[in-house]
């Protein structure tokens, strides 16, 4: 076969290869982009040889103007060429992938136009030696050498013998070569199949909403769950308070609510897990007193310990600003999770819980430790604790209640919040937490820590009167009782419309408690509308199952003067009481 038949032959190859890569779908990368480049550069180069080709068959004087601008051009493609492939090697073999940018193709790209117009003002001279015209002068000369500073390992051996082509003619079968080349690169680029992303990109999309559908789901499960026991845990608590009923019975009561919350840990924990799998697991940071927190971990602890044989030991350091700015309510979270392990696995002895500050600057970290006397951890399992459902065997103790969530969602906190948790332990012998977060240090707080009020002390009101809205007949009978032993007069209503309905014909209310999730009307609905009333300025606290971490914020951004979360906690519902009705 003739040099012009396979020139011919590359042409019509590359012609099929650019049909077939620019018809389909590419990702728009860097690597692409170049190969296009080369895709065209090897078009151009054949059809310039082969316009040479014509020029020599029709008898055109060699060192004519037209054949020298022909072959310039044509050195010129092999030097583009080159060049392209040099910068694609690059791409390919460069370590730090974020410095090949379009800003850095057209860097290339000015060089490559500078070599360009260097080769264009030098001279070529086309030398008879035989019936042989070899090219020559210091144009030729230039490009040896601009071709030579792009030669890299993988393109050395195809160029190493340029300088020995001896005719026009046998230069011009480097394009084949560089065309074979340019559809070979075709199958070693990183080009993955459009469908195949495509396919991909759906089975994604269908993954995360599968997660969300899950996360919904649990979510209107936890509100459901809250719903009844709310009534439990209100109803439980108002016969703990009720005199008339025996002490032997006030105790069943108390394991009545014991089990409400244990039932509720359960619940938020497998919310938290699904928010975790979703990455939506959030920390809302405020500010809060460490005190207050630590007082409820402390009182919480030892209603847990119940009639164990064990001393509950706390240290909290004192030189711990008072107010600090951080997730009050995850703090507690990670704190009780370990708490809880600690009086589950400790049969006697005792567990310390101790909080120490190490402040630096505007920062304090928090040093939070928990150890005990329990039954400890066996060193291969202490990998294994923060698995998600992971239930270690503890031989005879693998009764011991739990999901196996709580040190699994206490890890991904302390990570969220940029701290860190270790683990020692030995077995039989009991075991100790650390964590450590570091919490900004509140200068000028917002919040009043005078008006801290003591949970177990309920004062009683008159001539108060709350207005109840919820649609569930439960949820209002419990709300009534709980607000008649504080002496206050209330009144209920099952809908936004009635809510609105009584405020519009002057009924005169101290306090509205209002539920969200109604049907119809929900009560931020209610409240836009009742905001809407001229004079209206009464109290109004949003009272719902929808406990979700950020939920207060959200409700206080909407508006609302507090939050109530249900089932109805009864230090929360003093806070309420005493911050907005007792102020006589």
């Amino acid at each position: 076969m003739s040099s012009i038949n396979i020139t011919i032959f590359g042409l019509i190859f590359i012609l099929l290869l650019i049909f077939v890569y620019f018809s389909k779908k590419r990702i728009n990368i860097i690597e692409n982009k170049v190969y296009s480049m080369l895709i065209i550069i090897s078009l151009i180069s054949s059809s310039v040889e082969i316009v040479s080709y014509i020029l020599v068959i029709s008898g055109v004087d060699a060192n004519s103007l037209i054949y020298n601008l022909v072959l310039k051009l044509l050195f010129e493609c092999f030097l583009a060429w080159l060049f392209a492939f040099t910068l694609y090697f690059v791409i390919l073999t460069i370590k730090d992938k974020n410095k090949i940018n379009e800003g850095f193709i057209y860097k290339a790209l000015g060089i490559l136009i500078v070599f360009v117009l260097i080769i264009s003002s030098l001279p070529i001279e086309i030398n008879d030696q035989g019936g042989l015209l070899l090219p020559t002068g210091i144009g030729v000369n230039a490009i040896y050498i601009l071709c030579g500073l792009c030669i890299v390992c993988m393109v050395y051996l195809l160029f190493k013998n340029i300088k020995n082509l001896k005719a026009i003619p046998d230069v011009l079968l480097i394009n084949p070569a560089l065309v074979f080349i340019t559809f070979l690169m075709y199958f070693t680029i990183e080009n993955p199949d459009i469908k195949m992303i495509e396919q991909l990109n759906i089975a994604r999309d269908t993954a995360e909403k599968a997660n969300e559908a899950k996360t919904d789901f649990l979510s209107n499960m936890s509100h459901e769950i809250r719903t009844p026991l709310n009534a439990i845990v209100g109803f439980s608590n108002l016969l703990l308070e009720d005199e008339s009923v025996p002490d032997s019975a006030k105790e069943e009561v108390k394991d009545i609510v014991m089990s409400a919350d244990n039932l509720l840990e359960i619940v938020n924990g497998i919310l938290d897990i699904s928010k975790i799998e979703a990455n939506k697991l959030e920390i809302v940071n405020t500010e809060y007193s460490l005190k207050k927190v630590c007082d409820e971990l402390i009182s919480l602890s030892r209603g847990r310990l119940g009639d164990k044989p064990i001393e509950f030991k706390t240290k909290i350091d004192p030189s711990i600003p008072k107010v600090l700015y951080g997730d009050s309510t995850r703090i507690k979270q990670i704190c009780v999770n370990i708490l809880t392990n600690a009086i589950k696995y400790t049969k006697e002895g005792w567990i310390e819980f101790k909080i120490s500050g190490v402040i630096k600057n505007n920062i304090c970290r928090l040093i939070i430790s928990v150890e005990d006397t329990g039954i400890g951890i066996k060193k291969e399992n202490i990998d294994k604790l923060f698995n998600k459902f992971e239930r270690l065997d503890l031989e005879d103790n693998i009764t011991i209640e739990g999901t196996g969530l709580g040190l699994a969602i206490t890890k991904k906190l302390v990570e969220l919040m940029n701290g860190k948790i270790v683990v020692q332990s030995v077995f039989g012998k009991g075991s100790k937490f650390t964590v450590s977060i570091d919490q900004r240090i509140v200068k000028n707080p917002t919040i009043k820590l005078d008006e801290e009020i003591n949970s177990e002390e309920k004062t009683i009101i008159n001539n108060k009167r709350v207005l109840l809205v919820d649609d569930n007949k439960i949820n209002l009978k419990v709300a009534e009782k709980l607000l008649e032993s504080y002496g206050i007069d209330t009144e209920s209503v099952d809908s936004g419309f009635v809510a609105i309905e009584k405020i519009q014909n002057n009924e005169k209310y101290d306090m509205i408690l209002l539920d969200d999730m109604m049907p119809k009307m929900s009560g931020v609905e209610t409240l836009k509308k009742l905001k809407e009333i001229p004079g209206f300025n009464i109290t109004t606290i949003a009272l719902t199952a929808n406990a979700l971490t950020g939920m207060k914020e959200k409700y206080l951004s909407e508006e609302f003067d507090d939050y109530l979360a249900k089932p109805i906690n009864k230090d929360e519902l003093n806070r309420i009481i005493n911050k907005y009705l007792n102020n006589d």
